[in-house]
């Protein structure tokens, strides 16, 4: 394997099981990056950004370091703050 993007692939096409879990990951993971970049945008910091929403600071923080994997509740609540919203589309495969 030369890159990670090879190992991902190799893993997909030998374990399903874990190549969903990757999936899973890298969604979350790409949802968080457009919260913090839109966070930073606005000029808020992430202690005014949990009390918009009412949640502790240290959950927020937890969040972006991809420590925490949010609830459904607690990740719209920071959508609705940032002014975004998750859609859903069909897998395209």
């Amino acid at each position: 394997m030369r890159t990670w993007d090879n190992y991902k692939e190799h893993v997909r096409e030998t374990d399903p099981v874990i190549a969903r879990d990757i999936d899973e990951i890298e969604s979350l993971a790409k949802i968080v990056s457009v919260m913090i970049d839109k966070r930073n945008a606005m000029g808020i910091s992430q202690r005014e950004l949990a009390k918009m929403c009412g949640i502790p600071q240290s959950s927020v923080a937890r969040i972006e370091a991809h420590r925490i994997t949010p609830n459904l509740d607690t990740l719209l609540k920071i959508l609705h703050q940032l002014n975004l919203e998750i859609s859903i589309v069909p897998v395209s495969k």
